[in-house]
């Protein structure tokens, strides 16, 4: 039997364009626009079609292709599915999945090139440099309207003119609702983003959408940017498992597991098993491959570390040892082999780049560092040290004086997500972003760890009269800060990744800076002001992905302080040897364990 080949997109490699530039170009929007419809529209047991290509992330579980490996698969067992969430593979596992649906999408463009009537050439080259676009979170947290808020779009059509069409970036229709999903996606003929309740006539809630997004903001920017500057490790950066290197940041998989709730809420998006049905899935998951470039060409020669395969998958046997050489399945690279992770560092080869690379020599890895430095620095580092300047003698922040009588409240799993809107600095205009002083300053973060499947009680936490007593209200807190994301699986007992994870502690941390800055009135991050601010006012809830408030017996919350200096010729700031004060949290319900 033959298999289909993930290739890539072919042609090139052309770069891959951030969404809010990708809607301007009218060719690359209306070609991709009605090569996803294609897609869409496609029979749903056809392997080519949007609704099989999802299934490969999850339900129906169901062999993508024949792809099972050795193991014997029996559609009466409840056991499967190709996940690699919580493993060394997350990452590179990623890259040949959106690669695979990079290529369906150039296939089906080139096909409809070739119907245009004007200007045909154009429009065949339009297809042939058709890549996948990505929606860069961390610099924008709002997508476009073209892919949140417009149910219809224009393009322009085979014979040159304006057309309005249905928009499949909005949603994807079913059809038909496929009898492996449970409640509440069984009852719902499209997905959803923060849909407005469980039940079956659920609508999207896009005002809110734009408001968790928003809010969500300052909190992935500063995460994105400890991530990309301070994480080192293989292990610590492509998992959310406990663990990470010494740098007090999150992983790369932590910070998409927050993106993944912020959309859904309690649509499709937050649940790992029909996530990649919703269309954003992929433009997420595009800039998660960008992050994974940016940080490899920050990191040089550091690739895929052992790990392991925990409960195994459809290919993959129990507690195996995993590497760059385990088989990516179900993504096949020949007919009888699939993609490995030691096959996928180098884009160029894969078909595709991003518009940070243009012109640098990649046979210059120390130059390539340097460049994609200077750019992340640009992108993304204004995020730190909220609306302190970067010295330890610190001026006083105004507050407003509403504001000022709210003390931060800080994260929390399973569905909080949303910290106050940013209050940044100008970003730091050379590769080292502290030339004016080598002295150093401190990092206030929350460092979260649980385990995200087992919850206890039913009923919200103690009332406080600086939280909004509706949990529906915790998202839109004006004083909220930030969040740890549990990215659970509402179907685990049919993923054996899954299912055998429920015993594996996450870690995740959250910046404090921006909001002390923005609320506390202090004019110091030192431990010696901040500590007995933060044991007063440092509050934390937790909910599930529906809104219910509950109890986490595995929670505990503790806080950290680094300090981060500006040698000169860094960089990035460089951080100390964390330092926990437990006393600001121990002795409450998830505190520190330890005084």
């Amino acid at each position: 039997m033959s298999r289909f080949v993930v290739t890539g997109a072919t042609g090139g490699a052309p770069n891959r364009l951030e969404i809010n530039d990708f809607v301007k170009n009218d060719k690359f929007f209306s070609l991709y626009i009605q090569a996803l419809q294609a897609m869409s529209s496609n029979n749903q047991a056809n392997i080519q079609s949007f609704f099989q290509l999802g299934g490969i992330h999850g339900l129906p579980y169901i062999p993508w292709d024949g792809a099972t490996g050795d193991q014997a698969w029996d559609p009466n067992t409840q056991w499967g599915g190709y996940c690699t969430h919580g493993s060394v593979l997350f990452p590179t596992w990623h890259r040949p999945y959106v690669m695979l649906y990079e290529q369906i999408v150039q296939k089906n463009a080139e096909a409809i090139a070739s119907t245009y009537t004007v200007d045909q050439a154009a429009w065949k080259q339009a297809a042939a440099d058709l890549r996948q676009p990505y929606w860069d979170w961390a610099a924008n947290a709002i997508p476009p309207d073209e892919v949140i808020v417009l149910k219809q779009v224009s393009i322009t059509g085979p014979n040159g003119n304006k057309i309005t069409v249905d928009n499949p970036l909005y949603n994807y229709k079913f059809h038909p609702i496929d009898p492996s999903f449970p409640a509440p996606y069984n009852g719902w003929a499209t997905t959803l983003r923060q849909p407005t309740s469980t039940r079956p006539n659920a609508t999207d809630n896009v005002a809110r959408l734009r408001l968790v997004l928003r809010a969500a903001q300052n909190d992935i920017t500063s995460s994105t940017y400890s991530m990309l500057t301070r994480v080192h490790d293989w292990t610590a950066f492509s998992n959310h498992t406990v663990g990470d290197g010494g740098s007090s940041s999150n992983s790369l998989e932590a910070i998409h597991d927050g993106i993944h709730v912020d959309i859904g809420g309690r649509g499709q998006m937050a649940d790992p098993s029909v996530a990649a049905f919703d269309p954003i899935f992929f433009l997420h998951h595009c800039n998660v491959d960008r992050m994974l470039s940016l940080w490899s060409a920050l990191n040089p020669g550091v690739w895929v570390s052992q790990g392991d395969s925990q409960d195994g998958s459809f290919t993959m046997p129990p507690e195996d040892p995993v590497d760059e050489n385990t088989p990516l399945t179900p993504f096949w690279n020949a007919q009888t082999t699939f993609w490995a992770s030691a096959g996928t560092e180098d884009t160029a080869k894969l078909g595709y780049t991003y518009p940070e690379f243009n012109g640098l020599d990649m046979g210059n890895p120390d130059a390539v560092r340097t460049a994609i430095g200077n750019i992340v620095n640009r992108l993304y580092g204004s995020s730190i040290f909220g609306g302190f300047p970067r010295r330890s003698a610190l001026a006083a922040v105004p507050a407003d004086a509403e504001v000022r009588r709210s003390p931060p409240l800080a994260t929390l799993p399973n569905g909080l997500h949303q910290p106050p809107r940013p209050h940044l600095q100008s970003p730091p205009s050379s590769s080292n972003p502290g030339t004016d002083t080598d002295t150093p300053n401190q990092q206030l973060i929350v460092d979260i760890m649980l385990l995200p499947n087992v919850t206890s009680g039913t009923g919200p936490p103690a009332s406080s009269s600086r939280i909004p007593e509706d949990p529906e209200d915790w998202l839109c807190s004006d004083n909220f800060v930030g969040a740890h994301h549990a990215f659970v699986n509402s179907s685990a007992g049919r993923c054996a990744n899954c299912r055998g994870q429920g015993d594996l502690v996450e870690e995740g941390f959250v910046h404090l800076d921006n909001a002390i800055a923005q609320f506390s009135g202090l004019n110091s991050l030192e431990p010696s002001v901040v500590e007995p601010y933060l044991t007063q006012a440092l509050q934390w809830r937790v909910q599930k992905i529906d809104g219910t408030p509950v109890e986490l017996d595995s929670l505990e919350v503790a806080v950290l302080c680094t300090s981060l200096s500006y040698p000169p010729g860094a960089m990035f700031p460089v951080p100390g040897e964390p330092r926990r004060y437990n006393g600001i949290t121990h002795g409450r319900l998830g505190g520190s364990r330890h005084a």
